[in-house]
């Protein structure tokens, strides 16, 4: 009975953790790494482990660096059962497709780019994608059981499993397993990625059930983040400030929670005259477009505030000026106007999508403004510009920062520090904890507040007993 650790150590993405117990391997996660070139260069190394040993994949949640490497995994050789949350299952199928789509139109211009610099054939110089549409789709063939909260799965003789709610995102799970070998027992508890109290649209995050052994998040282990109103307030007031001064709001966007938690604000901010009515805002992310049709269809996750919304009749997430724009020439389009407009696209850390577009258009200019309304990693682009660059190069071109920039931090998505120790309290003073997603420096500062346990920081590729 052991553990081993294939992802988000001393790093926040690339999550993915193996349990093997009774003969069987279990993985938790399956992500992609996200952030600078080298760790893009990480998705293609080996897992770690054989991806056709692998005989179930338990998901705690459907943002990509949790599920993102799972065409991957199927590409390998996976051929076991993934198991995870309604919503999840739903909301896993998007992002993948989404990643594959993009992982094909990269390795399409990187083929492009290679045959034009080296006067060669395109069949000579051919860059293949890190996987295809077809590998995403074949991977939803092994999506089987689905978890309910609180239910617990036998996944096979001596492995259980019971997801509780993690408050994080939609569907989003803490993955709680009983184990059992050869007559020897143990708990073992998976934080996933933990959300916090009091957010509206999703519930708080479950108590966790007493553990043995803890592997815990650490996202934001080392800091607080703002209070919830004064940062609505903020949003607010950087609207109105960028609308005085003639220009546009670009807002960076998850398309996972974010996504539908700023468009509930928006339009609660509409209903009470914070906002104009004639505000235009610009939804212009085909996936968040659909992960919003998609949290329509879950309401078993909601919070009381927001399911008696929509038992009333009332979308959370509609506001008169609100306009979904999904073709590529109605997103075009938007670089036409000048102000007046809050245009949400992703990527929430400007890796890509259609946000580096809208940025190379506004961020030069000292009338706009760019809101970010999430977290952002080392190597980012939205990571450098919230680091003060004065300049950032965005499709091979150096683009000065004069728009003004808003860092609120009090709409994340993830557990600050002092909700992640409420939260490990309740989980009652396991004999080990690992922690994972974070970096190394968060992990260290959070290490200092636990008590009673024996604290371990795992290295890629290590693996511990679990007796």
């Amino acid at each position: 009975m052991k553990i081993s650790f294939h992802g988000a150590d001393r790093q926040v993405t690339g999550s993915c953790h193996l349990i093997e117990c009774n003969g069987k391997r279990l993985l938790i996660d399956c992500g992609l790494y996200q952030g600078s070139h080298e760790m893009a260069e990480d998705n293609a190394q080996d897992f770690g482990f054989a991806a056709e040993s692998i005989d179930y994949l338990l998901l705690t949640h459907a943002h990509l660096d949790h599920c993102g490497r799972i065409p991957l995994l199927k590409k390998r050789g996976f051929r076991g059962e993934i198991i995870t949350t309604s919503a999840s299952r739903e909301l896993a199928r998007l992002i993948m497709l989404d990643a594959a789509h993009l992982q094909e139109e990269e390795a399409e211009y990187q083929t492009r780019k290679n045959a034009r610099a080296h006067g060669r054939h395109r069949s000579q110089v051919a860059v293949e994608p890190l996987y295809t549409v077809l590998d995403a789709l074949n991977s939803m063939e092994d999506f089987g059981r689905v978890a309910k909260y609180h239910e617990a799965v036998d996944i096979a003789p001596g492995i259980r499993a019971t997801y509780f709610d993690a408050g994080h995102i939609l569907g989003s799970a803490s993955i709680f397993l009983e184990l059992e070998e050869k007559g020897q027992k143990r708990r073992v508890l998976f934080s996933g990625d933990l959300g916090y109290s009091g957010r509206v649209i999703l519930r708080n995050p479950d108590t966790p059930p007493k553990t043995d052994i803890l592997i815990m998040e650490t996202t934001y282990g080392d800091r607080r983040h703002k209070q919830l109103q004064p940062s609505i307030e903020e949003l607010f007031a950087g609207i109105e400030d960028t609308f005085h001064r003639g220009g546009n709001v670009i807002i960076p966007t998850f398309a996972l929670e974010r996504a539908q938690e700023i468009l509930y604000f928006l339009r609660d901010g509409v209903a009470q005259n914070r906002l104009p009515a004639s505000t235009q805002v610009f939804l212009d992310s085909p996936m968040a477009i659909s992960a919003t049709e998609i949290f329509k269809r879950h309401p078993e996750c909601y919070d009381m505030e927001t399911a008696e919304l929509f038992r009333s009749g009332k979308d959370p997430f509609s506001l008169p000026g609100l306009h979904f724009t999904r073709e590529t020439a109605q997103s075009m389009a938007l670089n036409n106007i000048e102000g007046g407009a809050v245009i949400m696209a992703g990527s929430g850390m400007c890796t890509g999508g259609r946000v580096r577009h809208h940025l190379k258009h506004n961020l030069w200019r000292d009338d706009s403004s760019v809101i970010f309304v999430g977290y952002a990693a080392r190597g980012t682009l939205a990571r450098r510009i919230i680091d003060g660059a004065k300049t950032v190069r965005i499709f091979g071109e150096e683009i000065p920062v004069r728009a003004r920039i808003f860092t609120i931090g009090g709409f994340s998505a993830h557990a600050d520090c002092e909700e992640l120790m409420a939260w490990y309290r309740q989980a009652g003073a396991p004999e080990r904890t690992y922690l994972v997603h974070g970096e190394e420096e968060t992990m260290q500062t959070f290490a200092k507040g636990l008590t009673g346990t024996e604290v371990i920081m795992p290295r890629l590729d290590e693996a511990f007993s679990l007796l």
